[in-house]
């Protein structure tokens, strides 16, 4: 990504710049390791390392020492506990799957870049209210990037993320109709990848789902 962008100053910023977040929900905290390795290697280095994934905040803890390039936040943040034992792990962002105004307000409180899960005009209100730099839209396959085009409508100045659904095939899509970055769980590195080791395909998934969300010029 070259140029500056609307969201440059934001706190969101260098993640959105990365272009791909990489969802992570995780086996095992060995698996969550092995997998983020692959990831990084194909050159996708935002790492959102799921609640569901066992011993999260300790996963997030290795991974910045390892890959110290990459940013590497929490996901699936339902609580404010989960928000404060993230950041106190060293997370370098915040996700939630929704929108409630508790839990994105005190993602917001520790400082960190806030991506707030929504899906309708109401709930992008809400999430932007309570603190959020960014919106998820999630689960994104329900619509498709018409879902970011209608929404820019009102919200010019939204940095959206839709993540569910996202691939190689279609990332370039969701970024023409206003996608910030994207986000990208199973089709990206999914549980039996990870259970069998299917390393070199992960890379290989990363490699080109980066390059299709890198292809829009800014503008």
């Amino acid at each position: 990504m070259t140029g500056t962008g609307p969201h440059d100053g934001s706190p969101i910023g260098p993640l959105l710049a990365r272009r791909v977040i990489a969802v992570l929900r995780a086996p095992s905290p060995d698996a969550a390791v092995r997998a983020a390795d692959a990831l990084v290697a194909g050159g996708v280095t935002a790492l959102e390392i799921t609640y569901s994934t066992p011993d999260a905040p300790a996963v997030i803890t290795e991974l910045r020492g390892r890959h110290p390039g990459a940013l590497t936040g929490a996901g699936t943040v339902r609580t404010e506990d989960e928000a404060a034992r993230a950041a106190a792990a060293g997370a370098q962002f915040l996700v939630s799957p929704g929108s409630r105004q508790a839990v994105v307000a005190a993602m917001a409180a520790t400082g960190l870049p806030v991506a707030s899960g929504a899906l309708t005009p109401t709930e992008v209100m809400d999430a932007l209210a309570a603190g959020a730099h960014a919106v998820k839209l999630f689960p994104a396959s329900l619509h498709g990037p018409a879902l970011v085009k209608s929404l820019r409508g009102p919200f010019p100045d939204v940095a959206f993320i839709p993540t569910g659904g996202v691939h190689a095939g279609n990332a370039a899509d969701w970024i023409a109709a206003g996608a910030a970055a994207v986000g990208a769980g199973s089709e990206l590195c999914g549980t039996a990848d990870m259970r069998e080791g299917r390393w070199a395909a992960v890379t290989e998934r990363a490699r080109a789902l980066a390059a299709a969300a890198g292809e829009r010029a800014d503008g």
